[in-house]
């Protein structure tokens, strides 16, 4: 079932592709380029109860993707090569991308990989530690799986007590479209406090759960030694950073450095928040990254690359490239830069 800003977004992007405003607008919305956020590429499972499927996209729809934006004419750089070029303040080239995978999941080497080798596609990996070692919680792939096992949930979410069937696949994303919304109105430990009660009914076992969807440390050091990729830290156990105290927050970036410096040798010199909006990840942050030396810090806020961000690498925007919306149409609407010139009110800083 979608929520509100999911059909106001679909709407918006019909709306582009109807008008073909997008097209008008692009010389003055594009900026220099953009960073492109993916999660899991994988085959599609044909599932009907698939509330995370927004997190995925095909391997035929990434090689297609990959073919389209060297067809018109995108230069797919790393994060290194796109940092130094908008310090150095040289002259706008062509427009480029930068790819980058969140997590650390294993499908990025099983699907992702071949493609980006055979592009020679350079991206960036950002693992969250906890994932690697099997001790921390893909509390949303928990969620999605107690609902897919439940007939029935009864749980209090944020002091409101929430009861519906869980037969359809209807009831179950209507179910989950409520929890899930439930939980991150609410801080960490109320979030993981449901999940566990959900879990532990229907039986899901967490651990089995990350270990069998993520890289452990012997695949990523694997993937970390490719010409093509870009190590960076996710965290240790991925939390809303800004949801936690200024202490905590820090040691969670701090420690996922230290984390894969000591697991693989490799030092990993950006980092990625976990989740990224307003409500995870803010100038608080942004300053804490800074300060423990990272070279720069990606949201999940959504802009175009402009010369001014070359004074907020802590605080970069980057694009959705998921399941919601798997087309070459509704990527070149993205990337027009148009739709995010109305969604900031025509501010390209948004940090």
């Amino acid at each position: 079932m979608a929520t509100w800003r999911e059909r106001a977004i679909r709407a918006g992007m019909g709306l582009f592709h109807a008008s073909g405003a997008h097209r008008l607008a692009e010389p003055f919305t594009r900026g220099l380029g953009a960073i492109l956020m993916f999660h899991r590429v994988r085959p599609a499972t044909g599932d009907a109860f698939a509330p995370n499927a927004g997190l995925e996209i095909t391997p035929q729809f990434l090689d297609s993707l990959l073919t389209h934006l060297r067809g018109r004419g995108y230069d797919i750089l790393s994060l290194d090569a796109v940092l130094a070029r908008l310090g150095s303040g040289e002259a706008p080239g062509r427009p480029f991308v930068v790819l980058t995978f969140d997590d650390g999941y294993n499908d990025l080497v099983d699907h992702a990989l071949p493609i980006l080798e055979r592009h020679r596609a350079p991206f960036t990996a950002y693992v969250t530690a906890g994932f690697a070692d099997g001790t921390a919680r893909l509390w949303w792939l928990e969620l999605e799986e107690a609902l897919r096992r439940l007939a029935r949930v009864d749980i209090i979410v944020g002091g409101r007590r929430i009861v519906r069937d869980c037969r359809s696949a209807r009831e179950k994303s209507e179910a989950h479209a409520d929890i899930y919304w439930g939980v991150r109105a609410g801080d960490e430990t109320e979030l993981m406090r449901v999940v566990t009660a959900l879990a532990s009914q229907a039986n899901v076992d967490a651990g089995r759960l990350t270990r069998e969807a993520c890289l452990d440390w012997s695949g990523i050091a694997a993937l970390a030694r490719h010409e093509l990729v870009t190590l960076g830290a996710h965290s240790l156990t991925h939390p809303r950073l800004a949801k936690l105290d200024a202490q905590e927050s820090a040691r969670e970036m701090a420690e996922s450095r230290a984390a894969i410096a000591r697991e693989i040798g490799v030092e990993a010199r950006h980092f990625c928040y976990p989740v990224g909006d307003p409500t995870s990840a803010g100038p608080r942050e942004f300053s804490t990254a800074r300060e423990l030396g990272f070279a720069s810090a990606v949201t999940t806020r959504p802009g175009m690359i402009f010369p001014e961000h070359r004074d907020h690498f802590h605080a970069l925007p980057r694009l959705s490239v998921n399941g919601g919306h798997q087309s070459l149409t509704a990527v070149d609407i993205l990337l027009s830069g148009a739709p995010f010139a109305l969604l900031n009110r025509g501010r390209r800083i948004a940090a």
